[in-house]
């Protein structure tokens, strides 16, 4: 998923993003990538823009004039800096660490010994489902990632939405339109910072203007409040908003301080059990704001190789049993009916039997081979009608005058006729089988 055009038909070499087999939208010829639900952004841009611009249109400009010049200007910037949409552009447009797919599944270490092996049969390789590696003296179990074609380093998921593995995935963001893992949870926490303050920042000043009003009108509470409905207003949005952005951010500076995730507390309680992540309060806020962010594993604009194209035979899809059936015929191996798909002009309708010499007067001595033989053919013509035209394609042969009087002894007349009828035995008057 890419620009509009950015895949079309050139013969050269693709990039990475145009050949990305996850979920994710790039923009900007792979500069910036996204998750799928990447137009959550916008709403989420504009629930922040639209309440600030209307408190620096009827909040922050007439509080202005009430301060002295330098205070007033810095009410309206402070707003504008905490509406930092920098930080929201750094969380949901950056890889968030994203573990490259293996093209191929990793090499067996050993196959199962447990499994009874036969004489000449190659023992069967496995691949372990779960391993167990070792994290400051903790034992902690890894998956493989069937999607992926790997194994997870320790704290790395793999996101439904995105189709990633992420490394140390905290959960995914729809409000952000991206995974919050390694490589973007900083941003996404200081995100939530900033706007909780932003909130109480808004939610303060409306409160002093309305007091202002209070103050320069000598009127009640309620008279100010109706004199500027736009507080009103924004009290009430902020004072809702606090409650959410307010205590996301309590509970991530709860991890923060823990060193989990939101999917390790949820998913393994390490209030119940050992956590191998946590080093101290102190060295758990380090590890989050003073490390350096690795950088990604993945250049999104490299070039790659087209994958190549299988070839397919004309006249539409190709089974790979397709086809096979002359093959098996020419080689001795005996087919089955689900094979005989390409090779119905080469076998259809030719009856397996041995060769018979009937005589006239010997019908009534007739072997239960033949009969049998004769009834299944029977039996086939009226199952099977794709295969009522056995034998057209082959030109119109006559019936040998032993067959004739063999299916008038057998009592089915109506089964047998000439080389039009549309369910007819086919031979030649001189019939040599092939044997299976």
């Amino acid at each position: 998923r890419s620009d509009p055009g950015s895949i079309g038909g050139g013969l050269g070499d693709l990039r990475v993003y145009q050949a990305w087999k996850g979920s994710n939208i790039f923009l900007f010829q792979g500069r910036f990538i996204f998750g799928p639900d990447v137009r959550s952004l916008g709403l989420t841009i504009l629930l922040i823009v639209a309440p600030v611009s209307i408190f620096c249109v009827f909040v922050a400009r007439k509080l202005m004039d009430d301060f002295s010049h330098h205070l007033g200007n810095s009410i309206m910037v402070v707003a504008v800096v905490f509406t930092d949409l920098l930080l929201l552009l750094l969380t949901s447009g950056r890889d968030p660490g994203i573990i490259p797919r293996n093209a191929h599944p990793p090499e067996p270490e050993s196959f199962d010994g447990s499994v009874d092996v036969g004489a000449g049969q190659t023992p069967q390789l496995r691949l372990p489902r779960i391993k167990e590696v070792e994290v400051n003296g903790i034992t902690v179990k890894i998956k493989y990632c069937d999607t992926c074609m790997l194994y997870r380093p320790p704290r790395c998921s793999h996101c439904s939405i995105c189709n990633n593995c992420v490394e140390r995935f905290d959960h995914h963001c729809p409000w952000v339109g991206q995974c919050i893992g390694l490589r973007n949870y900083r941003f996404f926490f200081m995100f939530v910072f900033s706007t909780t303050l932003l909130c109480i920042y808004v939610f303060a000043f409306c409160w002093v203007y309305i007091r202002r009003i209070m103050a320069s009108e000598e009127t009640t509470i309620w008279r100010a409040m109706i004199k500027t409905p736009a507080s009103i207003v924004l009290i009430v949005y902020t004072f809702i908003a606090m409650w959410f952005v307010g205590g996301l951010t309590a509970f991530h500076l709860y991890l923060i301080s823990t060193n989990q995730t939101t999917y390790e507390n949820f998913r393994y309680r390490y209030d119940r059990r050992a956590n191998p992540y946590n080093k101290g309060v102190v060295d758990n806020f380090k590890e989050i704001f003073c490390s350096s962010i690795p950088s990604s594993k993945n250049n999104f604009r490299e070039k790659v190789p087209r994958e190549p194209v299988l070839p397919t035979r004309p006249g539409g899809f190709m089974s790979p049993n397709m086809g096979k059936a002359v093959d098996d015929i020419e080689m001795g191996r005996k087919t089955v009916w689900g094979d005989i798909g390409a090779g119905t002009d080469h076998c259809e309708g030719q009856l397996i039997s041995d060769r018979v010499n009937v005589k006239e007067g010997e019908l009534g001595d007739l072997s239960p081979d033949i009969r049998s033989t004769v009834d299944d053919t029977g039996d086939r013509s009226g199952i099977h009608p794709r295969r009522s035209s056995w034998g057209r394609k082959s030109g119109r042969w006559e019936m040998s005058p032993e067959v004739l009087a063999l299916a008038a002894r057998v009592g089915e007349p109506n089964r047998v006729g000439g080389g039009s009828s549309s369910n007819n035995l086919i031979t030649e008057s001189r019939p040599t089988w092939p044997m299976s």
